[in-house]
């Protein structure tokens, strides 16, 4: 299923996306099946499993819809996550390679996971700007990456047990001030700036792939393809990362992890090929869709 998170009528709501393209509504099919309504995307992740999931899946199919999809703007998924963002740094082999524009990074490929945290408060959705933060920064970067949302608690997970604590998959655009990474010797300040989490377009549930995960992963800038591969390049895979993050550490329902990036990010490019005011930026991965953002002023 594809969950979405999209204001309809003047109020935030959480529902589905059909092949149709049109959307029904979460709330009106839990009325149905006498449950409590949810408050948004983690209340809801809180509340799935298996019963629930078989229950709605007719429902979804059956629903005659309750708009079409252009008539209703998309949210990020999960504005508010409730910890930080984990992400992974130079976990595709070429972009561990074009990664030394970066101080005191080498092209040497990481002998383990290399982690990190953003702060997202909130995500922006599909269609939102991207701030340029003009005075702070001239050197933005994109990096389209596909995340995970973690379905229950777990820690010391075994690699052969990780799919079965994976809710669903999204895209993110770890959007990235490179002068500011420079300056403070570390990634977390330069990639935690405002509107620098774009997150969508939905979370498609885990049961919609097949394992091990291998999907198609690009991204776009104003129309010219930048970053083009497939997750099957990961240098650390799916299982390899849940096992060795949730090492003596809980991770916890809704948290978000984002793999890393492929080549082609603005930075491997000689010279720099960073944002400029009025690109447009479309992320995305198969099966998921595409993401787009505009970076400071939607031409």
């Amino acid at each position: 299923m594809k969950l979405i998170h999209f204001m309809y009528q003047g109020r935030a709501q959480v529902g589905f996306l059909r092949k149709e393209n049109d959307v029904v509504c979460l709330s009106p099919l839990l009325e149905q099946l006498a449950l409590p309504p949810i408050k948004d995307m983690n209340h809801l992740i809180d509340r799935w499993d298996d019963e629930l999931a078989r229950a709605l899946a007719p429902l979804v199919a059956k629903a005659p819809g309750d708009a079409p999809a252009d008539h209703i703007q998309l949210l990020a998924p999960i504005p508010y996550p409730k910890r930080h963002i984990i992400c992974l740094g130079k976990n595709y082999v070429d972009h561990a390679k074009e990664t030394a524009g970066l101080t005191g990074s080498t092209d040497d490929l990481p002998k383990f996971p290399i982690y990190f945290n953003k702060i997202a408060q909130p995500a922006i959705g599909h269609g939102d700007l991207i701030l340029d933060h003009e005075g702070l920064t001239d050197k933005v970067d994109y990096e389209v990456e596909l995340a995970l949302v973690i379905g229950k608690d777990g820690i010391n997970i075994a690699p052969e047990d990780a799919a079965s604590y994976i809710f669903g998959y999204t895209i993110i655009n770890d959007i990235s001030a490179r002068n500011i990474q420079r300056k403070h010797m570390q990634w977390f300040k330069g990639k935690s700036l405002e509107t620098y989490c774009p997150m969508g377009p939905a979370i498609v549930t885990a049961d919609e792939f097949s394992w091990p995960i291998e999907l198609d992963i690009q991204c776009a800038i104003n129309g010219e393809v930048r970053q083009n591969s497939n997750t099957r390049k990961l240098i650390f895979d799916i299982p390899t990362i849940l096992a060795d993050l949730s090492k003596g550490m809980y991770l916890r329902r809704g948290d978000i992890i984002a793999t890393g990036t492929p080549a082609g990010v603005g930075l491997g490019f000689k010279p720099f090929r960073f944002l400029n005011k009025g690109d447009r930026i479309d992320c995305s991965i198969e099966g998921i869709g595409t993401l787009t953002n505009w970076f400071g002023n939607k031409e």
